[in-house]
């Protein structure tokens, strides 16, 4: 059986596309949020997180720019595009539906 923190194909993009939902977070921050939230079960790893960073901003879900951080380094930010939107409130859907479903078999099978 997998680790806990072993990630659902797809899942990750998912979980970036929320995280930065709100506001627009360097790859550093993005990471610590999701292992934050989760209670330190998902721990992003930058061998996934940056190739994923880099396909969503290839898709035209984020766009990135580079900015000096709260601690002074210069940090690439990444943050939700309107297209970007739409597509996380589509996969929010889609995750709700495959969850629930998932939950109804464990819990009656």
């Amino acid at each position: 059986m997998g680790k806990p923190t072993d990630l659902v194909q797809g899942t990750l993009d998912l979980l970036i596309l929320r995280t930065i939902e709100h506001e627009p977070k360097h790859g550093w921050a993005i990471a610590k949020r999701i292992r934050e939230i989760s209670n330190d079960v998902l721990k992003v790893q930058q061998g996934s997180l940056y190739p994923a960073l880099y396909r969503l901003e290839k898709e035209g879900w984020i766009t990135g720019h580079w900015a000096v951080t709260e601690t002074g380094r210069e940090a690439k930010l990444y943050a939700l595009t309107s297209t970007g939107r739409s597509h996380l409130q589509r996969e929010v859907a889609a995750w709700e539906r495959l969850s629930g479903a998932i939950d109804l078999v464990i819990q009656q099978a």
